[in-house]
């Protein structure tokens, strides 16, 4: 019975590991895995699987939300979810935690949306200068037909014509597009 079980094969885990290594070191054309010149290896983004994404989009949705609700509604354990959480918050793929404001209630009653064609150098001057406008909510740098698009809040559309204004007169802006936002259907933003 016992020469039986001798020779069964078992699979090498150490060299099943090995080989796997070999295989992405190989594929990416590094033959020396103690190499350090390839530093892209440690600046890969951190791959995701099922359950992270799943208990990402359910923080994103309600960063409150209890952990055993977590559990439940991923379909792990309890321990399993706060050691997942644990996790993304130590590779930095959780940030922080935040509010996010009912935008009925809390901002202002017109909000925009303006793209703004600039002169290929001012662009530096047109930052620094809008950066001082409190009314500014984001500026995107951005490819297209326009060069920036930006979100403007303020409390009357006399008050956004007044800043659409101000805009354009700053230095190097060619051309400014503006939208109104009317409502928002969809909100993912994290915060």
């Amino acid at each position: 019975m016992l020469g039986h079980i001798k020779s069964l094969e078992l699979p090498d885990v150490r060299k099943q590991g090995a080989k796997r290594r070999h295989n992405v070191l190989s594929r990416y054309n590094l033959t020396n895995p103690h190499d350090t010149s390839h530093k892209f290896l440690n600046t890969m983004k951190p791959t995701l699987d099922d359950i992270d994404n799943k208990i990402l989009a359910l923080l994103m949705d309600d960063a409150r939300m209890p952990v055993s609700t977590i559990a439940k509604r991923v379909d792990i354990a309890r321990t399993t979810a706060i050691a997942r959480i644990a996790n993304l918050e130590k590779r930095g793929i959780i940030a922080g935690y935040g509010v996010r404001l009912n935008q009925e209630l809390y901002q202002p009653a017109v909000r925009a949306y303006v793209g703004i064609a600039m002169d290929p150098r001012k662009g530096a001057s047109l930052v620094k200068t809008l950066q001082k406008m409190p009314e500014v909510e984001t500026l995107c740098a951005v490819s297209g037909p326009v060069d920036y698009m930006l979100t403007l809040r303020c409390q009357s559309t006399a008050e956004l014509d007044r800043l659409l204004d101000q805009i354009g007169a700053i230095d190097g802006v060619r051309q400014t597009s503006t939208s109104i936002i009317l409502t928002s259907r969809i909100d993912r933003s994290p915060i």
